[in-house]
């Protein structure tokens, strides 16, 4: 989809930014890996598809495997409350700050956040929030996948091995970052500008806000984790390097480096 030249892009994000940032969208999109709107895994493969019906431009993704699957690294109710609930409600909530907006309802949502200044003022925090947790949400189920971890090969691997000195001093960093985002948000390894980098959004802002493309995405709000961790986050990190689709992050890698 062409941007349109009717919304502004953000001040945050030069024009030449964002088209880097749509275009490396557009590979991941290519590969099926990352959609904006509804996402769908093979519909043969195990997961659970969502119940509710999209009532506006956006849609909840099928989970590409069972609520319990991530166990016992994550467990299976907290994937239910937090896919059924926490994510369905970022969906419902910006479409209906979308229902008089057909312009912006036409963007998926990489492009809406990248373009986020160029919204009504009255509806730009709901947007940021809403879209923001959308995109974020669905880049972390796929993240996601069970019987994984380990170390990323190949290009992302010598990459990580590149830009941190290894991969071990590599997951030091990301899990500080992590432990050191105050309250709710997220941690990232993004490729900005070409190069990978370490980030932290607080809430649900997402990479796209800035240009940046996510290559691997943890959510640490509570909900992600308090049912079976509590206060213990610094365990939810080490526990979700078993789960980490290092497949998956070396495709978006890869599709991000292209554009």
């Amino acid at each position: 989809m062409k941007p349109d030249s009717s919304l502004p892009l953000s001040p945050r994000v030069s024009r030449r930014d964002a088209l880097k940032t749509l275009g490396g969208t557009a590979a991941l999109l290519g590969l099926g890996l990352f959609s904006g709107r509804a996402l769908s895994a093979d519909p043969a493969s195990a997961g659970v598809a969502p119940a509710v019906p999209p009532a506006g431009p956006f849609a909840l993704p099928k989970l590409p495997y069972a609520f319990d699957a991530l166990e016992p690294h994550i467990d299976g109710r907290t994937m239910e409350i937090h896919y059924t609930k926490h994510h369905q409600a970022y969906i419902a909530n910006a479409n209906k700050a979308l229902a008089d907006q057909p312009a912006l309802a036409s963007l998926g949502a990489e492009e809406l956040l990248a373009r986020l200044d160029g919204a009504p003022e009255a509806i730009r925090a709901a947007l940021r929030n809403n879209v923001g947790g959308h995109a974020n949400h669905t880049f972390f189920w796929q993240s996601l996948a069970p019987h994984a971890g380990g170390a990323p090969s190949g290009a992302l691997g010598a990459a990580i091995a590149g830009a941190f000195g290894s991969f071990e001093a590599f997951k030091t960093q990301f899990a500080d970052t992590a432990m050191k985002r105050f309250g709710s948000g997220w941690a990232w390894l993004v490729a900005s500008k070409g190069k990978l980098a370490i980030t932290s959004t607080a809430n649900q802002d997402s990479p796209f806000l800035t240009g940046d493309v996510p290559v691997v995405g943890l959510d640490v709000w509570e909900h992600a984790y308090y049912l079976k961790y509590q206060n213990r986050r610094a365990d939810y990190i080490a526990a979700w390097w078993n789960v980490v689709n290092w497949p998956f992050a070396e495709k978006s890698y890869a599709a991000a480096m292209k554009a």
